[in-house]
């Protein structure tokens, strides 16, 4: 994966602030269920957690087959697009906003194509139950707030209120990759 330059704006800030007093900006923070962790699957918080391909699943989340899954099929928009997505599974965030957090692994490891910002992290914290989608600006035209609020409230957190973090995580990324490409 190449350098890309995810970050936020002054005006996407306000967005953002703005939002959080109504709904929760590209996050839905208050339906997802704890999830059972174990230690052998699970990373630190924040700073130690590594970029480890296009599924990370510090939170221990998903059973191998469904994170083959999800980064086949973020490969394969990779491949076809350039753009780069990756699903992030939290233990926690370590007492950082989402927003902050999210946006910060962003940054760290690079997620989209320098000079394209066109990254998009998918980031599920179920200790907090907090989830999260963060877009590069290259993308935000085409995934705009209302979209990714709209993948999240209909297509992520009814699985993940039922348990079902794969699911959720699936249906999640399949609609963003439809109107990626």
């Amino acid at each position: 994966m190449t350098r890309g330059m995810l970050r936020s704006t002054p005006s996407r800030l306000l967005l953002s602030v703005l939002f959080g007093l109504l709904a929760p900006a590209c996050d839905g923070s208050r339906a997802v269920p704890p999830a059972p962790f174990t230690e052998s699957t699970t990373q630190p918080a924040g700073e130690a957690l590594r970029l480890q391909g296009r599924v990370n699943d510090a939170a221990g989340l998903l059973d191998e087959a469904a994170e083959r899954r999800l980064a086949d099929r973020l490969r394969t928009l990779e491949d076809r697009t350039g753009h780069q997505m990756v699903v992030v599974t939290a233990p926690s965030l370590g007492g950082k906003d989402i927003a902050e957090y999210t946006l910060d692994l962003a940054r760290r490891w690079g997620i989209g194509r320098e000079g394209h910002d066109d990254g998009v992290v998918v980031l599920v914290a179920p200790g907090e139950r907090r989830v999260r989608i963060e877009v590069g600006r290259g993308l935000e035209k085409t995934l705009p707030f209302a979209v990714c609020y709209t993948v999240i409230q209909h297509d992520m957190l009814p699985r993940f209120t039922s348990g079902d973090f794969a699911g959720g995580l699936d249906h999640g990324t399949a609609s963003l990759i439809a109107k990626l490409i």
